[in-house]
């Protein structure tokens, strides 16, 4: 029996992990490469999957992924920003050290038109080694894809109906829903792409990022379900930082593009709760044509004798409020908006029905951990490590904290710059433009992360300790402070935000 009659009788009959190896083994051949899919959405925090036991959305693919593999709790971004978390899912980097700080797009931020021509990406080192590789969906980076054998990509945003696409350069008139067109070309790819070598597809979604438009056949999903109030919508922020309050997220003032024709003249109370239902009945929506397309993947990789031999990992670049703390968006350390799903399936590689609730894993990791499953050792200069151990059922010793940093600022939505440090019990977080503001948090007791404890003298000790090792943390990965005092914040958007109890401020 010759490889590839070895192969393709795994493919077409066999899908679990020991009958595989056995057949390799009695063959005489080292196992196939696998293949990879790495799945991607735009601001879908972690609980907006079934699998993690979010009632009212229903996600029986995302959930498939998880269950024939891992579903991982404690995954976070280190940058909840679109653009800088998705350079460092590809880099395995810091966005202090890859460079992509922000969105673009202004002229405070045209120093950062994405990544270096130069930089590498686990895609790159993939193709290096043999993968065919390609992108097809949401890129959002300025720089143009790099290391991809074939792209397919919206301008951009990209557009949710009839929307524009980039193939190789080549620009195209796209009909149908983003979504439904992403599943296009990712079929497209698959039946099309060379079956001489190993695939790496990168399968991107626009959803659920606004103005969560859904397909036709979801506009009228979730009409008769009314949509629970979060235990913090009523935050009003005493105690937080000045900077938290100027930052303009407050779901009671969200444009009308996503508040769908709700009054600014009502009254706030009102506006700010129709508010929630149209946000958060339309992010779900949205989410349901990601979850048809995400099937359509999984479909044709059973079908097609690939299921056993391709590693499909699905995630999302940044988190999301859906009204905790009475606010929309991302940006800001709070856990909505820093943790997002981590799902993975490799048959012939990791176990099924696992659940990993203890080790902190970051969007950092993720490339360093599909070039060790790939068999492909990641280079030293990758700031993340890989989870593979993990995923394989194992617990290696692991990271007791980590680092987060945001530098979008001033820019849309006014979230001032900030870093911190989490571990599993404390957050320690740190506005460092004058004025500074801190907070902390004892994610133990206060899991929804309202009593600021910086300013606690009892306290006072964990400051100390944290700020230490936010400074160890930053070094660690090369992020030095010029010299000299912090800048002062440049003024940005209405001012202090009137929704919210203004700062009491306690002792230094």
């Amino acid at each position: 029996m010759n490889r590839r009659s070895a192969v393709k009788m795994i493919g077409g009959a066999l899908t679990g992990l020991p009958a595989a190896r056995s057949l390799l083994a009695h063959a005489g051949e080292a196992p196939a490469r696998p293949n990879i899919i790495f799945i991607m959405t735009d601001d879908q925090r972690q609980d907006a999957v079934g699998a993690y036991g979010n009632p009212i959305l229903k996600t029986p693919n995302m959930d498939a992924i998880g269950g024939g593999g891992m579903r991982m709790t404690e995954f976070f971004v280190t940058n909840s920003l679109c653009e800088p978390s998705r350079a460092s899912f590809l880099t395995g980097l810091y966005s202090h050290t890859h460079g992509v700080l922000t969105n673009g797009g202004g002229p405070d931020f045209s120093d950062h038109p994405g990544l270096r021509a130069d930089q590498q990406t686990f895609v790159h080192l993939l193709r290096a080694t043999g993968y065919h590789t390609a992108v097809v969906g949401k890129w959002h980076l300025q720089s143009e894809p790099s290391g991809f054998d074939q792209w397919v990509v919206f301008p951009g945003q990209g557009r949710y109906h009839d929307p524009e696409m980039i193939a190789n350069g080549a620009r195209l008139q796209m009909r149908g829903h983003a979504d439904d067109v992403t599943g296009d070309q990712a079929l497209a790819f698959l039946q099309s792409r060379p079956r001489d070598k190993p695939f790496c597809l990168l399968y991107q979604f626009k959803s659920p990022h606004r103005a969560w438009m859904p397909a036709a056949r979801y506009a009228q999903m979730f009409d008769d379900v009314v949509i629970p109030v979060p235990r913090t919508f009523e935050d009003r922020l005493a105690g937080r930082p000045e900077a938290l309050r100027k930052a303009e997220m407050a779901i009671a003032d969200m444009p009308d593009f996503a508040s769908r024709g709700v009054s600014p003249s009502l009254p706030v109370a009102e506006r700010k709760r129709l508010n929630l239902e149209h946000l958060v009945k339309n992010y779900y929506r949205v989410l349901l044509s990601v979850d048809d397309n995400v099937g359509r993947v999984l479909a044709y990789l059973k079908a097609n004798g690939l299921e056993a031999n391709t590693i499909v990992m699905y995630t999302s670049d940044n988190g999301f409020f859906l009204g905790e703390h009475g606010l929309f968006d991302k940006r800001l350390m709070y856990e909505p908006s820093i943790r997002v799903p981590m799902l993975v399936r490799y048959p012939a590689g990791i176990p099924a029905r696992q659940v990993d609730t203890t080790h902190l894993t970051l969007n950092i990791d993720v490339a360093p951990t599909l070039l060790d499953l790939a068999g492909v050792a990641a280079p030293a200069w990758m700031q993340g490590r890989s989870f593979a151990p993990i995923l394989r059922g194992q617990r290696p010793a692991w990271r007791d904290a980590f680092l987060y940093e945001h530098f979008e600022y001033p820019a849309e939505h006014c979230a001032g710059k900030n870093r911190g440090v989490r571990t599993k019990k404390w957050k320690l977080i740190h506005f460092w433009e004058q004025p500074e503001e801190w907070e902390l948090y004892d994610l133990e007791r206060d899991a929804d992360e309202t009593n600021n404890l910086a300013y606690d003298r009892r306290h006072a000790g964990v400051v100390r300790e944290l700020r230490r090792r936010l400074l160890e943390l930053r070094r660690e990965s090369g992020d030095v402070d010029p010299p000299g005092p912090p800048p002062v914040a440049k003024p940005c958007g209405k001012g202090v935000n009137t929704f919210y109890t203004p700062t009491p401020r306690g002792p230094e």
